[in-house]
């Protein structure tokens, strides 16, 4: 009788297994599917419009005046901002996003560590719309009147605000990195006769490179993505800015700008779906970069 009842409990427990196993499958397909969806609605609005111009005069035209006759389709300027924006806002938020990620694992002591870390994370929790209003009315004008300029809403502001933004996600993830690194190898280079900096720095590190190089990317998706704070701080010129004190408008910006504006399925309708769609392929290839990096530096590390 025994043997009969744990041969059942046996079969319950594969049973409740498959279960599991199939519940998890069937939520991973709906993810897949809902991206399989988003990918097709993007291209099913946004492909009419090269009936009407080129993909690369569309990509690469330095005008877009979508309400002129005859109109301009050129996204180039704000792809060009995207860019600029993303990559000031990386300049300042992979420096800070790292080291303080390096401090709360490896230097910080437990109590310090409790209320930084949380404190940092935080930042994650302020709504965009809250970081472009303080950019609006706070950092403008003092940049307005420090460097005396005509504006205040400029690459600059939208970079700076994009940092604080991407800080949180940069930081976070590089410290779960970190601390993921096994002890052995800390205690293995202090017998060695290191010092902690030479560990942090030629071990450690190196150790947990695949999750900080995730973490970049990602951050970096992030702050490209972002449509809110761009909107509000970056000035909103379509033209492609020559310094970071020149207004610009990324490709977000222009999209949540113009989107209510744009009659359906118009050209200019479609036109700003096909700048969703390069957005998405952007964004898309950010996490393709990051998953590579991670798995390229995982077979490393192995």
């Amino acid at each position: 009788m025994s043997q009969i009842k744990q041969q059942d409990k046996w079969l319950n427990r594969n049973r409740i297994e498959y279960l599991i196993q199939g519940l998890f499958f069937l939520l991973s397909l709906v993810s897949i599917t809902i991206v399989a969806l988003v990918f097709m609605f993007l291209f099913k609005e946004g492909v009419p419009i090269f009936r009407i111009v080129s993909v690369r005069e569309f990509l690469f035209g330095k005008l877009w005046y979508p309400t002129y006759t005859p109109a301009d389709y050129g996204i180039w300027p704000m792809i060009a901002g995207s860019v600029v924006v993303t990559a000031m806002a990386s300049l300042m938020a992979v420096p800070i996003g790292l080291l303080s990620a390096i401090y709360v694992s490896e230097i910080a002591a437990h109590r310090i560590k409790e209320f930084i870390k949380p404190v940092i994370e935080l930042l994650a929790s302020i709504p965009s719309v809250v970081m472009g209003f303080f950019g609006m009315v706070v950092v403008a004008p003092f940049l307005q009147n420090t460097f005396n300029i005509p504006t205040g809403l400029n690459v600059f502001n939208a970079s700076l605000m994009l940092a604080f933004m991407a800080i949180p996600t940069i930081s976070s993830i590089s410290e779960d990195a970190l601390a993921a690194v096994p002890r052995s190898l800390r205690e293995a280079s202090y017998a060695l006769g290191a010092n902690r900096w030479e560990t942090i720095s030629r071990v450690v590190v190196p150790a947990g490179l695949s999750g900080i190089s995730t973490a970049i990317i990602l951050g970096m998706s992030r702050a490209i993505g972002e449509t809110m704070v761009v909107l509000m701080v970056a000035g909103g010129a379509a033209a492609v800015p020559e310094s970071i004190f020149d207004s610009a408008r990324p490709l977000p910006a222009s999209i949540a700008a113009e989107m209510a504006e744009a009659p359906y399925q118009s050209n200019h309708y479609h036109a700003l779906f096909a700048t969703g769609i390069v957005l998405l392929i952007i964004t898309f290839g950010f996490n393709l970069l990051a998953d590579y990096l991670s798995n390229k530096y995982k077979m490393t590390e192995n």
